[in-house]
């Protein structure tokens, strides 16, 4: 190799001529930093991925080597938590968000109360309780609105509208809630629409449709 030329040049008696340290150093590097001797080394990508496998391997290692048993009890342990994991996936069931409130009513294209109604019918027809609650209680907000009992507002919650229903509708104000918590969940709370429930609603939206406002009890309460 050039390097070991560098180094052990010689004399012409033969005699062997040792070059200084730093140039033949310098010398050395030259020679290594020539791009033959680096194809073969890892690129940067699989550099690191060896470096975390060594230090998966430390962990686990370390793990074993705390545990009786060695990787036979390690192993165990990871299978029990694993089988902890599925029978408590199994005992609660789906994962559920926290109810809420909050959410709009109407979230789509605005339709006639009519036009609710009977897309509530067909999902309850097909078995879709979730759909049939939902668009139920929508009909009911709406053939509010067109009967000038409720303000329209698209972005109101059905906490909102059956609060405000309630002043006009007194008799109705527990109903009114009832329905208004069980649209909340099943559209936020994850829960699933029943049959019952959605004839509940159903008796509800008929009852509201032939109920006359208490005017003077909502001027009251409105004014309060």
């Amino acid at each position: 190799m050039a390097v070991l030329g560098v180094l052990t040049a010689r004399s012409d008696d033969d005699i062997p001529v040792r070059t200084p340290r730093l140039p033949a150093r310098e010398a050395a590097e030259r020679e290594l930093s020539d791009p033959r001797y680096h194809q073969h080394d890892p690129n940067p990508v699989q550099r690191v991925l060896d470096w975390l496998w060594e230090r998966v391997d430390e962990l686990f290692r370390t793990a074993a080597g705390a545990t009786p048993g060695g990787w036979i009890g390690l192993l165990a342990i990871v299978a029990c938590v694993l089988l902890l994991i599925v029978a408590l996936r199994l005992r609660l069931g789906a994962v559920r968000r926290t109810p809420t409130t909050g959410g709009a009513l109407f979230t789509d294209t605005p339709r006639t109360a009519a036009e609710h109604r009977a897309a509530a019918d067909r999902h309850a027809a097909a078995g879709h309780w979730n759909q049939a609650v939902q668009d139920r209680m929508r009909a009911i907000v709406l053939a509010l609105e067109e009967r000038a009992l409720l303000t329209p507002g698209p972005g109101r919650t059905a906490d909102e509208a059956a609060t405000e229903a309630g002043l006009s509708l007194p008799r109705y104000a527990d109903q009114l809630r009832t329905a208004a918590r069980t649209f909340d969940d099943v559209t936020y709370g994850g829960r699933p629409g029943t049959e019952p429930a959605y004839a509940l609603l159903t008796t509800l939206d008929r009852d509201l449709q032939r109920a006359k406002p208490d005017l003077a009890t909502a001027s009251t309460r409105s004014r309060g």
